[in-house]
Formats: structure tokens, sequence, C-alpha cells
């Protein structure tokens, strides 16, 4: 019943939308009423009561999960966390955290214990502190005589098709030609042994092979892993304490975007689609979670015009 009342609501306000994306109206609604039960416990008696689960895709865990995980840190009402695997270095803060899902499902996306999750048309939050993945994992192990320039890419399924949005190998030509000269570049396409996977499939770009004959000076970050001179708990670590020393970033949308927007300096997303657009996140979310300049393309020339006039 309650959910039909929200959904009634938001027709009568929104019913111009696409029917995609006003549930996504509903779900803000619903994280919003659903913190008032935590009022006194949060601002008034404050007891370390917080126990946050979740088991949904990587965007929204860094988009709306750690922040909100954090800011209980703060708040002194964090009790434990719970994460897919490879998460807990994401959690450093964490009194206790647990990796207690080997997989993660589009249904764990669904968990309205946050103020937001998904896309939201609110993006002014409470309860939401950026994490400082940056400044916690920063080193002087990966430095190089030329400032880094990670390129992160992917290429999986989309909205149960083949992928629309990633970098190609002639997109990959101009990006290195342009920039190898000015930056030392590590390019970053994890394997699907290297993360916690999720409802969608990871395909071959084969674009590694290519990657060591014709440009032998890009680093690979699974190179890096294989030495790990850092001694790395996982490959999610080892992506924290490289990113941490970088401040150029071009990566394609969803959790690849979302991590790189943690370490500031500028990055470049390309996103050919997807409810992103619609509910502005690269201009009111993105820049929230470091501060991060971010440039949205949305073709494949938009990229070029991006590398020539704030990486070149």
């Amino acid at each position: 019943m309650f959910n039909k009342l929200l959904s009634f609501l938001v027709l009568i306000k929104y019913g111009n939308l696409p029917i995609e994306l006003r549930y996504f109206y509903r779900h803000t609604y619903s994280c919003r009423l659903n913190q008032i039960r935590y009022f006194f416990r949060d601002y008034l008696f404050k007891p370390k009561y917080k126990e946050l689960s979740f088991q949904g895709e990587f965007a929204p865990e860094l988009q709306f999960v750690l922040p909100f995980a954090y800011w209980h840190f703060k708040n002194g009402t964090l009790k434990t966390t719970s994460g897919p695997k490879f998460t807990k270095e994401l959690y450093f803060f964490s009194p206790e955290h647990i990796e207690a899902f080997d997989i993660r499902t589009e249904e764990g996306n669904k968990n309205f214990e946050m103020p937001r999750i998904l896309y939201s048309q609110d993006y002014d939050m409470k309860k939401w502190l950026p994490v400082p993945l940056k400044a916690h994992y920063k080193n002087n192990i990966y430095v190089y005589d030329k400032p880094i320039l990670i390129v992160a890419n992917r290429y999986n399924m989309e909205w149960d098709g083949p992928p629309i949005s990633f970098y190609s190998i002639e997109l990959l030509t101009y990006i290195f030609d342009s920039l190898s000269d000015k930056y030392t570049i590590i390019y970053n396409r994890p394997r699907p042994q290297h993360i916690t996977m999720d409802n969608s499939d990871i395909y071959d770009l084969d674009e590694y092979d290519w990657l060591e004959r014709t440009y032998p000076d890009v680093i690979l970050m699974e190179n890096l892993f294989k030495e790990n001179k850092a001694n790395a708990n996982n490959f999610n670590h080892l992506q924290l304490i490289v990113y941490a020393n970088a401040s150029k970033f071009i990566s394609i949308h969803g959790g690849t975007a979302t991590l790189a927007s943690y370490f500031g300096g500028t990055n470049l997303i390309l996103s050919k689609k997807g409810p992103e657009h619609h509910f502005k996140c690269y201009e009111k979310l993105y820049p929230q979670l470091s501060g991060a300049k971010i440039l949205h393309a949305k073709t494949d020339d938009e990229v070029k015009q991006y590398v020539n006039e704030y990486f070149v």
C-alpha cells in the first residue's frame, strides 16, 4: 500500500516521464522517509548501532553506501559494515567490515536503508560524507617522472545487450598518441577474476596483446598487480593505492567512473546512454565525491575534444 501511494504521488508529479525513470523518483522518497525512524538515534542519543549491509552493484555502493557509512563513522554511530568480497579496503574506517557476498546483485541495489540509492532527483544529501580515499592511500611507491594518467576502460554487457560506452582500439590509439609524451599512462580494465561480478558479463576487447606490442610504455594495471610492490590484498586495493597518486583520469560510466571520481583532479567520463544523463549525475553527484572536475563526453568525438582541451 505504501509503495502504491508513493507511485501515485510520483505519477501525479512526474507522469510525463517514461516509467523506467519514474520509479527512481519513488525510490528517493522511500529512502528519505525511511530515515525518519532513525532521527533520535542519529542526532540525539547517538549509540553505536548502525549495521550497514549492501550487496548491490559497485557504482551505487561508491556513490551512496560508502559515504553513508563514513557519515555514521564520523557521527559515532557506525557499528559494522558488510559487503561483497574485495571491499574491506574501501571501508578502512569501519570498526568491523565483513566481506559477506561472493556476487553483486541487481536486487541488492534496492536497499532503501540508505538516504539515496541509484539515481535520484535530489543530490543535496544529509548523512553523506565523501570518503578520503586519496589521502588515506597516497604513497611513495607508484611515483614516476611524468604525472600519472589513469585510462580506466570497460567492455561489458549493458542493459542486457552489447557494450555501448567503451574506449575502442581506435579511440585508445588517439588517446595514447596524444598523451604518451606528457603522462605516465596506466591502463586499467579489470578481468573477471579481479573483481566481484554482478549481472553484467565482461567481454574481451582483445587490446592487451595489441597494447604490449604497440605501446610498450603504457603500464598495465594488471602487471602492477602481478608485481604487487605495495603488497595489496587484492586488485581493488591496488587500484586505490595507484589511483591515490593520480590526478588525471579517463574513465567509463558506472563503477569505473565513480571510483575515478574519488581522487580529485580531472575525470573525463564517456557515457553515451543511461539514467545518469536525465538525473544529471555527472553535474550534481560525481563532483561531490572529491571535488574533482567532471567532464562528460557523450560521443567518441567529444572524448577527443576534451582530451585536446584538458589533457594535452
